[in-house]
């Protein structure tokens, strides 16, 4: 009884008006429709790729994605996911959502649960699947005055999927069935590996067999002296060490290749069409479309952009990817959760200058050493596709079984 009184209160005040959210800026797609909400970006990116992953599974399947921020959303891509914003917690808002893209599922990732809405969803006969529980984003859940709503809203959910046993206790504290809780691991955007050409690939191994190699990513103009004196600390350990810089934005090479050139390096640019030969000390990779090319090439990955103020880092998901060792430096503020999961497990290191860059690509230039962190990232990186597996297991099946049902 205290359940039901305490979930009447909480919807009572949630019918009382307010905003009813943007109006759906784009029709519902013909076929089946999974509704996904993401607590934030690195979720939304990887509902996306889930979206893909169920579409060709189902050409009738599409998802509508909200939650994350403007900066995912413009990333966002096109096809099966369509991304929206959130509507208000209230009951105008949640009735109006649902009659307009009638879902089919709700997959609900992280926690910071909305009750309006989930209760109206469940209510309107829309199965409900928590994935990625976390346990601190459990706790957030909007319930500080009403203390049995837990229990009742965690209730209508047919599944919980927690990326760890603290969340699965949390979920189960608050009220979830034990049965529907389950210890599935982290939901995170796969890692694809980039297409390069064979040919090239194997002229390059050809010219860079027995010489050591590494790749600085993503170079800014004012990490350019920074990457050339670690390259010149690296040359002291080991004399015929190749390295690959790859500009962030491929305008500012010719500023590189004088910056290259004013220090005596000996060095090539892709874009003329010139290969290496035993003396190339630099290859200025100046051209785009060419990274999954350098990627393989090198065993260590400096992932530039990192190293100087106004700039976040960019996606160590993709030198991980190819089986890349990763070093980074201390501004990579939006993509701070991957590099945090790549250090933990021993497969990317912070440097934070050229000394610390140079000793980080000293330490890895033997083979065995870059091979065991090259391995943890790349076990990192496709850890998630486990996580995938299941959930599409479940999606596939719980749709299944509505359509056998007539629903």
């Amino acid at each position: 009884m205290s359940r039901s009184l305490g979930l009447a209160a909480y919807l009572a005040l949630a019918r009382g008006g307010g905003p009813a959210g943007p109006h759906p800026d784009q029709p519902r797609p013909k076929g089946r429709v999974i509704w996904a909400h993401a607590v934030d970006g690195g979720r939304a990116r990887a509902l996306a790729g889930l979206a893909r992953h169920l579409a060709q599974h189902r050409g009738d399947l599409s998802m509508v994605i909200t939650g994350g921020n403007e900066a995912d959303e413009a990333r966002a891509p096109r096809g099966p996911a369509i991304r929206q914003p959130l509507p208000p917690d209230t009951i105008p808002a949640a009735e109006a959502f649902l009659a307009h893209w009638r879902p089919d599922l709700c997959l609900w990732t992280g926690g910071e649960l909305e009750p309006a809405l989930l209760i109206c969803a469940a209510r309107a006969g829309v199965p409900l699947c928590l994935v990625d529980a976390e346990e601190t984003l459990l706790e957030r859940s909007r319930w500080r005055w009403f203390r049995e709503l837990p229990r009742a809203v965690l209730a209508e959910f047919t599944e919980i999927h927690a990326r760890d046993e603290a969340a699965a206790r949390q979920a189960r504290r608050m009220g979830a069935s034990p049965r529907r809780v389950h210890v599935t691991g982290t939901l995170q955007e796969e890692a694809l590996t980039l297409p390069c050409r064979e040919a090239d690939l194997e002229e390059m191994s050809r010219l860079m067999r027995a010489r050591p190699v590494w790749l600085a990513a993503m170079v800014q103009p004012g990490e350019i002296d920074t990457v050339l004196g670690a390259h010149r600390e690296a040359s002291r350990a080991a004399h015929r060490c190749v390295l690959i810089v790859v500009p962030d934005d491929p305008a500012e090479s010719a500023g590189m290749a004088a910056r290259i050139a004013a220090q005596g390096w000996r060095h090539i640019a892709w874009s003329e069409g010139v290969l290496p030969d035993e003396a190339t000390q630099v290859i200025l990779a100046d051209t785009y479309g060419e990274m999954g090319l350098w990627y393989r090439l090198a065993p260590i990955c400096f992932m530039g952009s990192s190293l100087v103020s106004g700039q976040y880092g960019r996606d160590p998901d993709e030198p991980a990817a190819h089986g890349s060792a990763i070093l980074y430096g201390p501004n990579v503020a939006r993509h701070l959760h991957r590099y945090s999961r790549y250090a933990e497990a021993g497969a990317a290191r912070i440097v934070r200058d050229t000394e610390t860059l140079g000793a980080a690509v000293q330490a890895l230039l033997p083979p065995d050493s870059a091979a065991a962190m090259a391995h943890a990232a790349w076990e990192v990186a496709s850890r998630g596709a486990e996580v995938t597996d299941r959930v599409v297991e479940m999606v596939l099946d719980l749709l299944d079984r509505r359509a056998a049902a007539g629903t």
